[in-house]
């Protein structure tokens, strides 16, 4: 059975705001608003940077060997894609753009926050909306990362925490629109998580993150492979043990209960929402990587100490 005393994550915002220096709060809010701006670009190209690889890799797979003989998928009907533009496209290239015109956004249009508020959230050239999801990615990264200094102040622990937290938002927004929890974002996570217990960067011991790994991993495989055996479907998706046992990494073995609970909780709630509204997706799902990262951010906001008295569990 848990014990409160094993939870040792609180932390008094009120006091740290207090006592952190005005200037390096306003310097953390502009790092993690120019954050922000990087990260709706991530959100954005890196699920068609990786359809691209895939229809790369399945280009080759499908394509007619030097002989000029059929292969066996082609002989069944498969075609290969058609081949890609020669022009790169990643994380730096071609320049940011308007969906709705392709034109490029000029600087002046690209500050984070400001220019959507000076747009009207609308593109400055033909006068489309704007996704009201730039300026929120801005001003919650912003906002988060002051959290951050104000807790560890000039650190390499600071560092860290605004990697794990740019990260996680990042697949929370990126599954939400895509349904998809990169091996990109999600690997990389669970290792730095490790590292920075190591290097006493993240306030968990090496133990309790690797044991939080390996409990995140293997509890939602487990419930995974319950449904499909009992139901012949699948509940979720392999994205979601790699995004828990990443947070079981940072945070420690300790938060993964109250993490669930919080996450299972919001999910079921919106998700009753929105098949109220009819707004639900094809397949009447809803992702659940975003409660889950959700459910990360708060436990290291308020600690699992805290959460678990708001459940009532204590």
């Amino acid at each position: 059975m848990l014990a409160l005393s094993d939870f040792d994550f609180d932390f008094d915002f009120d006091f740290a705001f207090a006592n952190a220096e005005l200037p390096g709060l306003i310097a953390a809010v502009l790092i993690g608003l120019v954050m922000g701006s990087f990260l709706n670009v991530v959100i954005h190209r890196l699920p068609r940077m990786l359809e691209r690889r895939w229809a790369a890799e399945a280009a080759a797979y499908v394509a007619l060997p030097g002989d000029g003989t059929a292969t066996a998928e082609t002989d069944v009907g498969l075609a290969a894609p058609a081949p890609h533009d020669a022009q790169p496209y990643n994380l730096l290239v071609p320049r940011s753009q308007c969906p709705a015109c392709g034109t490029p956004i000029r600087w002046i249009h690209n500050i984070p926050l400001l220019s959507w508020i000076a747009l009207r959230g609308r593109c400055a050239a033909c006068h489309a909306p704007i996704s009201a999801r730039y300026p929120l990615v801005e001003l919650v990264t912003g906002l988060a990362f002051a959290a951050v200094f104000a807790r560890h102040g000039v650190s390499a622990a600071t560092l860290a925490w605004w990697g794990f937290i740019a990260t996680v938002l990042a697949l929370a927004f990126i599954d939400w629109n895509t349904t998809l929890l990169p091996d990109d974002l999600t690997l990389p996570l669970a290792w730095a998580g490790l590292i920075a217990a190591a290097l006493g960067l993240s306030g968990v011991s090496l133990p309790d993150a690797l044991w939080g790994a390996v409990a995140g991993y293997l509890s939602l495989w487990s419930v995974y492979w319950a449904f499909k055996l009992t139901t012949g479907k699948e509940g979720m998706g392999y994205g979601d043990f790699k995004l828990l046992a990443a947070l079981g990494a940072w945070l420690g073995w300790q938060a993964l209960i109250p993490l669930v609970l919080v996450a299972s909780a919001l999910g079921a709630a919106v998700g009753l929402l929105m098949k109220a509204k009819g707004t639900l997706r094809e397949g009447r799902y809803v992702p659940f990587g975003p409660f889950l990262a959700f459910g990360g951010l708060l436990m290291w906001a308020l600690g699992p100490h805290t959460v678990v008295q708001v459940l009532g569990l204590a």
